[in-house]
C-alpha cells in the first residue's frame, strides 16, 4: 500500500485552526462549531434578556472577523430577525435546544426591515460578520458547543 503524503504547510495550518477548539473548555463568551468541514470558534457577546436580544449588534460599524453575538432565549420558540439600524452584513445562524443548527441566512442586508425567520422551535440566534457562516462550511445541521446546551441530549456537550 501506498502512502499519501500531506505537504507540511498543510498540517500546521490544520493544527492551527483545530488545536483551540479541540483544547479549549466550555465558556461563557466562547462558541465552537463543528461540522463535515471542520471547526470554527468565535468569541461572543450573550445578549439573553429582553432588552439585550432587542438592542443587538444595531449601531456598530464593525465586528472582529472571530467575533460574534449568541442571542439566547429560555426555551424554543418562533423567532424572526431584521436588520434595523444594523450597520454592517451578517450572517444570521438559527440553532435548537440541543446546539444543531437549523437555518442560515447569509449575508443579512444592514438597515433592511424584512423579517428574517428562524423557525418555529429557536433557542438560540448566532450572528457574525456577513459571508463567513459560506467561508466556513456552517450550515444546517452544524453543531455548536456552548454552556447554553449543557443539558443532557446536547450534541456537542460541554
Amino acid at each position: 500500500m501506498g502512502r499519501r503524503l500531506v505537504p507540511l504547510s498543510w498540517c500546521a495550518a490544520m493544527t492551527f485552526w483545530a488545536a483551540p477548539a479541540l483544547a479549549a473548555d466550555c465558556t461563557p463568551d466562547r462558541v465552537d462549531l463543528r461540522g463535515a468541514w471542520g471547526q470554527a470558534a468565535f468569541e461572543v457577546e450573550i445578549a439573553d434578556s429582553e432588552a439585550e436580544r432587542a438592542q443587538g449588534l444595531m449601531f456598530r460599524e464593525e465586528l472582529p472577523s472571530g467575533a460574534g453575538m449568541l442571542f439566547v432565549y429560555d426555551q424554543p420558540q418562533p423567532a424572526a430577525f431584521w436588520m434595523k439600524n444594523t450597520l454592517i452584513p451578517l450572517d444570521i445562524i438559527f440553532l435548537d435546544e440541543l446546539g444543531r443548527v437549523t437555518s442560515v441566512h447569509e449575508n443579512a442586508v444592514p438597515g433592511d426591515l424584512t423579517p428574517i425567520p428562524g423557525g418555529d422551535r429557536v433557542f438560540a440566534v448566532l450572528e457574525i460578520n456577513g459571508g463567513l457562516a459560506r467561508r466556513y462550511g456552517i450550515s444546517a445541521g452544524t453543531q455548536m458547543r456552548h454552556q447554553i446546551f449543557s443539558r443532557s441530549g446536547a450534541v456537542w456537550p460541554c
